[in-house]
């Protein structure tokens, strides 16, 4: 365990059933506002990225668009679907925006403060284990979109569930290695003593890669362009939601705005210093902006800026295909998570049990890596096999019983209406004319179509 993390979990000895209720119900408002927020906020940083004015009509600065339009989903017509599994297709959307709501639970907004003689942590509680209390919130909100497009009775909802569960799936692990590296160096998996262990430094810049990593996968695991596969419009109309309305609609719509809270405020607490302020302001009159009410807002600051981050995104990148996307998934950043993970624990490992400088692990470390790098310049690559010509002999589109496009070097037959232009045009009649059938004769099984 390194300097500045402590043995113990924050302290709620002076809290009861009261105090538990109000932050309980303060973290509900919060991320319910913060929803509000977040929409609005998108609309206006992609028009602006698009030299677009954005809302401005409901409200100053078109505040009130947001609740507009959670008025317009509580009003709409709120239709079932017959084919669906009426108790599975009610229960889908509910699993997914409860288990959103439940990882704000242990994320530490600031320090201890003094309420009305009462001191408590700004944090509704603090479990050993709290990292992965939010890895398994996150894993089984997914239930929600999976049985969302089973119990849909629908072909293009069901293949988005199952987009969105191999996407999970990938994406979780890649996330999850990610955080060993920040569980070895902060000798704990509590939210609470992660925070304190960034004393000095965070955790952002000795984990960059994990960083990085984390970064991109929480992108996949919230479902957002350039990864939003299992919603893929172009391909799936709405994917697992295409067959919600109204209010069943907007809780997924809900659980999705509050995701990306969640994977923000998780990134906020595990590599960006938490609730702690940003240097020189931590330095300041023996860190006065760390204590009292101040963290919260230096905690709200950094969310926003990773909310910011899901917008720029959205607003610069094209939606990537499916087999890229799994491809990136798991033959780069899963290998890459366990290669990082493996060096932090060795570097951890010799800091421990020997006397050996970091300056001097780390050249070695970089060392072992250049020869790597170069010895595999060394070895011949490996080439492709010869790809097959297309088949011989004309092209039949429906030589299957279903059309199919042509291959590289076939042609389409000609069509039968070029035939009767052409025709109409050499006998002077109109382009609609009946042309002379010795002109215009199918030669194959298409043209007789």
């Amino acid at each position: 365990m390194i300097a500045g993390t402590t043995d113990t979990l924050a302290d709620f000895s002076q809290d009861n059933g009261w105090v538990y209720l109000v932050k309980a119900v303060a973290i509900l408002v919060f991320l319910l506002v913060s929803v509000l927020m977040a929409i609005w906020f998108e609309r206006k940083v992609v028009a602006r990225m698009q030299e677009r004015p954005g809302p401005n009509v409901h409200g100053p600065f078109g505040l009130l668009q947001s609740l507009a339009d959670a008025m317009k989903l509580l009003l709409k017509e709120d239709l079932t679907v017959k084919a669906a599994d009426k108790v599975v297709y009610l229960i889908a959307p509910m699993i997914s925006v409860f288990c959103a709501f439940l990882t704000f639970a242990v994320i530490p907004f600031g320090p201890s403060v003094t309420v009305f003689g009462l001191t408590t942590p700004l944090q509704l509680t603090d479990i050993p284990v709290g990292v992965l209390y939010i890895l398994a919130v996150a894993s089984v909100g997914v239930y929600g979109i999976v049985l969302g497009g089973w119990s849909s009775g629908s072909t293009y909802p069901l293949l988005g569930s199952v987009r969105s569960t191999a996407q999970v799936i990938s994406y979780e692990l890649a996330m999850g290695l990610s955080l060993v590296s920040v569980f070895i160096l902060a000798g704990s998996m509590s939210t609470a003593q992660i925070v304190d262990s960034q004393t000095r430094l965070w955790w952002a810049l000795p984990l960059l890669p994990a960083f990085v990593i984390f970064v991109i996968s929480m992108v996949g695991e919230t479902n957002r362009l350039p990864f939003d596969l299992p919603e893929a419009e172009g391909e799936l109309v709405s994917g697992f939601m295409t067959e919600y309305s109204s209010m069943k609609f907007a809780w997924f719509f809900l659980a999705e705005y509050i995701n990306i809270i969640n994977v923000s405020a998780v990134a906020t607490t595990l590599f960006m210093g938490g609730w702690r302020a940003p240097w020189p302001l931590s330095a300041i009159n023996d860190g006065m902006f760390n204590t009292g009410w101040w963290p919260v807002l230096w905690f709200l600051a950094k969310v926003w800026l990773f909310v910011f981050m899901f917008v720029w995104i959205r607003g610069t990148l094209l939606r990537l295909r499916y087999d890229q996307f799994m491809k990136f998934g798991w033959k780069v950043l899963i290998p890459a998570s366990l290669g990082w993970v493996v060096c932090v624990a060795v570097i951890q490992g010799v800091r421990q049990f020997t006397d050996v400088d970091l300056r001097t692990i780390l050249i070695a470390l970089a060392a072992v890596v250049l020869v790597v790098v170069g010895v595999s310049f060394l070895f011949p690559e490996k080439k492709k096999a010869a790809v097959d010509g297309p088949p011989a002999g004309p092209f039949d589109p429906f030589a299957g019983g279903y059309p199919v496009p042509p291959m590289p070097g076939q042609q389409l037959p000609p069509s039968p209406r070029s035939g009767r232009v052409v025709a109409a045009v050499a006998t002077g009649g109109p382009g609609d004319a009946k042309p002379d059938l010795t002109l215009t004769e199918p030669t194959t099984e298409v043209d007789r179509g």
